[in-house]
């Protein structure tokens, strides 16, 4: 079933200024929202929707030691690096693209991490169900942002805080489609006035943690619009990470 007024959320659990970032698109890929909040009030605006696809920025489920249990007699006593890493990223690590590990247990994850985790358990409480889940108005699903724009560029991005970084990500955006701010208006507001007083147009462009929920976002969107066009990697018992595009290169 087609929901025509679904809302396509994408959170970002990295907030510099509250515990979440989200960025809300509609069917025809206008920008709906774009806020910080905490559990509750993303929780509240997911609640006031009448359906809704989001895709969350962080793990979806701790390491199983799948990885571990794999290669164990590949490394035999040695201790490998490869059970930090739930299959989902190894997949993506062996790809070129770096990404974090995820511990075994809450306690050894990060603030963020742990943030991600309470904002699945909330989501499924309130009667959202994992992608893919036909006829089912509220769906849930987990993506990485690094691994997002190192796919649809072809290539690992520039670093996300500076300015050429926050370029290219909203660039990547806005050629796929988002209703967006174009980032090339950042150049034509750029003078020699400007630059000699260090005045940059950065009012143009979007913070780090807006990028990635934006582009979360956008995932969300593709798994309904385009879901011949994405690619999904992992083990459905740690979590499945997906991702923008038909098809992965060996090498990024």
């Amino acid at each position: 079933m087609f929901f025509t007024e679904t809302v396509f959320v994408g959170i970002d659990p990295t907030s510099s200024q509250k515990s979440f970032t989200y960025a809300a698109l509609d069917k025809g890929l206008n920008l709906v929202s774009l806020a910080d909040g905490e559990l509750d009030e993303v929780t509240a605006f997911l609640a006031g929707q009448s359906a809704a696809v989001v895709a969350i920025n962080a793990p979806s489920g701790l390491n199983r030691g799948l990885v571990r249990a794999k290669k164990k007699e590949m490394f035999k006593s040695q201790k490998s690096r490869a059970s930090n890493y739930r299959v989902a990223e190894t997949e993506l690590r062996e790809r070129g693209i770096t990404v974090s590990g995820t511990p075994a247990t809450l306690e050894a994850c990060p603030n963020w991490m742990q943030n991600g985790f309470a904002l699945y358990r909330k989501l499924e409480k309130i009667g959202f169900k994992y992608y893919p889940a036909d006829d089912e108005p509220y769906q849930l699903l987990e993506t990485h942002p690094h691994a997002c724009y190192s796919v649809m560029g072809g290539g690992v991005p520039l670093p996300k805080p500076s300015i050429e970084g926050k370029l290219q990500r909203q660039l990547l955006l806005y050629e796929c489609g988002l209703r967006i701010k174009d980032p090339m208006y950042f150049f034509e507001e750029i003078t020699r006035h400007k630059m000699l007083k260090g005045t940059w147009p950065v009012e143009l462009l979007y913070q780090p943690e807006q990028l990635d929920a934006l582009v979360a976002a956008y995932t969300a969107w593709m798994s309904v619009h385009k879901r011949e066009q994405i690619s999904i990697v992992g083990n459905e018992k740690e979590g499945r990470i997906i991702l923008p595009v038909k098809e992965l290169k060996e090498k990024y």
